[in-house]
């Protein structure tokens, strides 16, 4: 998730090296099974790369929907769904300027590794957005940088928020959760789980039980923000 105007670093990644992860978050197994017991049908993986959940959820009948920021991600979903006989919606946009779907559009809203990509502010936005298409009782799996590994150099925009200046993700800004900050986030939703996973990415899996009010933020600050 990038500024409105810049460029996007995983589009040179994408074409450097293709598709780059192509394994499931170890946890999507488990949460496939849940969804199908709560009866649900469709998902949004907001921020979907080069499509790695996409592809698993449609394989497991899902009506996925993707949507990244990267047309290289975007194309490289594409073939790697033809390559299965596979279909999904995939869609290009910028999370920060709003999702490009109707209210109560989706049974559940997954974002693994790409809402921490923004300010408090920018983040903030996001979640108003998921909330805004989840239903309902509709679920969400989200997951956000633990630790500062993404480089080892940083400079500081704001508390919490850091942009490393070398590595795979430089200029890329990353707001670092702890697990309460997480949590303080989704106010307004059952949460069921804050946890560490074993990538060292805080989850928390919840579900809107209502519309929330003043979600986001997570600190009160703030007004509202690739896998």
């Amino acid at each position: 998730m990038t500024g409105s105007n810049a460029p996007n670093p995983w589009d040179g990644v994408f074409e450097r090296e293709g598709r780059v992860f192509l394994h499931p978050h170890p946890d999507m197994e488990g949460l496939a099974r849940t969804l199908r017991e709560r009866g649900a049908a469709s998902v949004l993986d907001l921020g979907s790369g080069s499509g790695r959940h996409v592809v698993f959820l449609a394989r497991h009948g899902f009506d996925v929907t993707g949507l990244d920021e990267s047309p290289q991600g975007i194309a490289l979903t594409r073939q790697a769904l033809a390559a299965e006989g596979l279909t999904a919606h995939l869609d290009a946009g910028n999370m920060l300027r709003g999702l490009p779907y109707p209210d109560e559009t989706f049974d559940a809203v997954i974002s693994i590794q790409v809402i921490h990509h923004g300010t408090r502010a920018a983040i903030g936005g996001v979640i108003e957005e998921i909330t805004r298409v989840l239903k309902p009782g509709g679920l969400v799996f989200v997951t956000v940088a633990a630790r500062r590994t993404q480089g080892t150099q940083f400079r500081e925009i704001e508390p919490d928020t850091l942009v490393p200046l070398d590595g795979k993700e430089a200029g890329l800004p990353h707001h670092y959760f702890t697990p309460d900050t997480l949590r303080a986030a989704f106010d307004g939703y059952d949460v069921e789980r804050v946890y560490e996973d074993t990538t060292h990415h805080y989850g928390i899996v919840a579900t809107r039980a209502t519309a929330p009010t003043g979600i986001g933020t997570g600190t009160g600050t703030a007004n509202g923000a690739t896998a």
